[in-house]
């Protein structure tokens, strides 16, 4: 009965997601103060909901319910309640409800905790989270469904892999995904600051402590997932260039210059257009590693899935968000008022000069996935535009035009 009520309690979500998605848009545009209002208690209904589903898998693995397949296929009635509990998000379908989970909890808190946002502009954000959550609530309820019963129930389960009972991947992924997902608050911020035509310091003091917490998560769920690479795999060998820990590197290197250049645009009104694009691509680059750790192009120990198809339909939500994203950035980052200047010798340039290292690494980085990934994916040629992202960057520092091959 209880895997039954998170199940529909996920249609549930799925129902109000997609109204919350639309509602408060048309209430922003029609400055209609009752529909955008609509926004908080919509974006804390959804996460009501999905926690529901999510503790109900949790209760599910915690008394060995082995009629649900997902845990007869990742759990043990021998296991201790610690990685009982941690097989919830070892495997493709939890771990994409943790996602959601976190993905909700983090629209709540922008409903719950930011009374001294615009009602419109919240309204937007909430609105741009909501369709984010649209598109992974159907993907979960389509094709990754965890309350799957399974006739006849067996005995037991199969159980962890062994590789995995370990206390640092116990906690590893639920901070690797509040570094992933938290990041989508900084994109929602960046696509509202589009909607509205609007980037001012204060947008900057709103959306840092958002990024700021995403990335200390991510921070943390990477050093984790180091160490417990390190003691149990090893460094060298097939081990030496893990793909998951490396998907996971992309949006970190972006957020940070994220943080900087977000500085900059509170401190100065500069790099307004340069700090939204970067919002859009860190969330893209969480969105590029959950397509490369969930479609079967790439190998590891804790990919979730090998099933192409699934694969596709996370590659279409990238293509849509992404692409979606970056149509509505050259639409309307020309509008947006130029920013003020600053000194070469000033914290403001200190501060850009310690974000371009960073991407001097990411466009590293984006050179070898694409040489080591072109033949499995197509959504390489992504990394090439990020290359020129990066190379529109130093043009931008040194004032030199460049010409892009």
């Amino acid at each position: 009965m209880i895997d039954e009520a998170g199940h529909f309690a996920l249609v549930l979500a799925l129902c109000i997601a997609a109204l919350q998605s639309v509602v408060p848009l048309v209430g922003a545009a029609r400055n209609d103060a009752a529909l955008i209002a609509w926004a908080r208690p919509a974006a804390l209904a959804q996460f009501l909901f999905v926690a529901i589903a999510f503790f109900a898998l949790i209760h599910g693995y915690a008394v060995s319910d082995f009629s649900l397949a997902n845990v007869a296929a990742n759990s043990n009635s021998m296991k201790p309640l610690l990685y009982k509990l941690s097989g919830v998000w070892s495997n493709h379908e939890g771990s994409m409800l943790l996602w959601v989970f976190i993905l909700t909890l983090f629209g709540a808190a922008v409903a719950a905790f930011s009374p001294n946002l615009p009602p419109a502009l919240r309204a937007r954000v909430l609105a741009v989270q909501a369709m984010i959550g649209v598109g992974f609530l159907l993907f979960i309820l389509l094709t990754s469904n965890p309350f799957l019963r399974l006739l006849p129930v067996p005995a037991d389960g199969a159980g962890l892999n062994p590789i995995l009972e370990d206390p640092g991947l116990a906690f590893h992924p639920p901070w690797l995904y509040f570094g992933y997902v938290g990041f989508s608050i900084s994109f929602c911020f960046a696509i509202a600051a589009l909607i509205e035509g609007r980037v001012d310091p204060a947008w900057a003091r709103w959306v840092r402590p958002w990024t700021l917490a995403a990335w200390c998560a991510l921070t943390i769920g990477i050093a984790m997932g180091s160490w417990w690479a390190y003691y149990t795999l090893g460094w060298g060998g097939w081990w030496f260039w893990d793909p998951v820990e490396n998907a996971s590197f992309m949006p970190w290197l972006v957020g940070t210059a994220l943080l900087h250049s977000a500085t900059v645009v509170e401190k100065r009104e500069a790099l307004k257009t340069w700090t939204i694009l970067l919002a859009i691509i860190t969330f893209s680059l969480s969105l590029l590693g959950t397509f490369l750790v969930r479609s079967g192009v790439l190998t590891s120990v804790h990919a979730f899935a090998s099933d192409p198809l699934r694969g596709i339909f996370i590659l279409l939500l990238l293509s849509l968000y992404t692409g979606g994203a970056l149509m509505l950035f050259a639409w309307r980052a020309p509008g947006l008022a130029g920013g003020g200047l600053f000194a070469p010798i000033s914290r403001e340039a200190v501060a850009l000069d310690r974000a371009d290292p960073y991407m001097e690494q990411l466009n590293h980085f984006c050179r070898v996935v694409h040489r080591e990934e072109a033949p499995l994916i197509t959504a390489a040629d992504g990394m090439q535009t990020l290359g020129a992202t990066m190379a529109v960057h130093k043009a931008a520092q040194t004032g030199r035009l460049v010409v892009l091959e």
